[in-house]
């Protein structure tokens, strides 16, 4: 059935089954925290990650170059800080929460390329609307990660650990994009894309005991999240989105993606029956119309996104 679609219409079902994973993974993740601790989980994530893209990709990865190898480093390593502040907060936050935070990436890459130092070569300066909307963005962050009643003297004071961790991972996803921008070019995909996920592994065991003693339960919840975030969610949607974008105009891509943070409020909804109140809501808004100001506004060419 699938294979008698257009390759644009194959496109947009798959990107859309994609993003539908990511925002699930907020909420299997949060769920499996019960059971082991959240750089533990990372590390057994990421290192089943990475043996499935080995095996992919064994042919293309028999000759690797020192070039290679030193990109691919420096890429794993914001990929790693990403992750593990994303998991460490998503302990604290709830996962709707932890999922329009991280969706500030998009926000945080243009507004870093305002720096020529970190803009890639083939990315214009950022125009006023990436101002705009990170103003949009950063206003929906205040609502949504502080109480109601919180006195502008509070405002910053009173923001959650977890979102604050959230906040530095989606930083340190920004710093992904930017370095995968400088460096893809430059290195093959396939060993770029395993490499970059090994590197990302053997940072998540060199400092899995800066969180304190690791605690691992073996159960059905825990082996179902791990399958999906590690296979589905990493290997398949890395691959499934590299074709995928070839097909897409990058608006249509862009608009695909502003979804992942409402696929984790629904899934959240109805499997963790966490609820965001009216303020929370609000600042969820303003945080989607902030992303979608700065991706549909702006002239620059935009960069990939980063899985959740």
């Amino acid at each position: 059935m699938l294979h008698r679609l257009r390759p644009s219409t194959l496109a947009h079902l798959l990107l859309l089954a994609v993003v539908a994973i990511w925002g699930v993974t907020f909420v299997l993740v949060k769920d499996a925290l019960h059971d082991a601790s959240p750089l533990l989980f990372n590390l057994l994530r990421m290192t089943l990650a990475f043996i499935a893209l080995a095996v992919i990709n064994y042919r293309q990865l028999r000759h690797i170059s020192r070039q290679t190898l030193f990109f691919s480093t420096i890429v794993g390593l914001f990929l790693a800080a990403g992750y593990q502040f994303q998991t460490a907060g998503l302990a604290h936050t709830t996962a709707a929460k932890s999922a329009f935070i991280t969706g500030l990436v998009v926000v945080f890459v243009p507004l870093l390329t305002a720096i020529p130092l970190l803009r890639p070569a083939n990315a214009p300066a950022p125009r006023w609307t990436t101002a705009a909307g990170a103003l949009l963005a950063f206003a929906g962050l205040l609502l949504l990660t502080t109480p109601v009643g919180t006195s502008r003297q509070n405002l910053f004071s009173s923001i959650g650990f977890g979102d604050l961790l959230t906040l530095i991972c989606a930083i340190a996803f920004a710093g992904h994009l930017l370095s995968l921008a400088h460096t893809s070019h430059r290195v093959p995909t396939a060993q770029l894309a395993t490499l970059q996920i090994g590197v990302a592994a053997v940072i998540m065991a060199i400092t899995l005991p800066m969180a304190g003693r690791p605690y691992l339960t073996i159960t059905p919840r825990l082996l179902i999240a791990l399958a999906v975030t590690s296979l589905l969610a990493t290997a398949a949607a890395f691959t499934v989105q590299s074709w995928a974008q070839q097909h897409l105009p990058p608006s249509h891509t862009a608009l695909l993606l502003t979804l992942e943070p409402v696929f984790a409020t629904l899934t959240s909804l109805l499997f963790l029956h966490e609820h965001l109140g009216l303020r929370s809501l609000c600042g969820a808004a303003l945080i989607l119309s902030g992303i979608a100001f700065t991706e549909f506004l702006s002239s620059a060419a935009p960069l990939p996104a980063h899985p959740s």
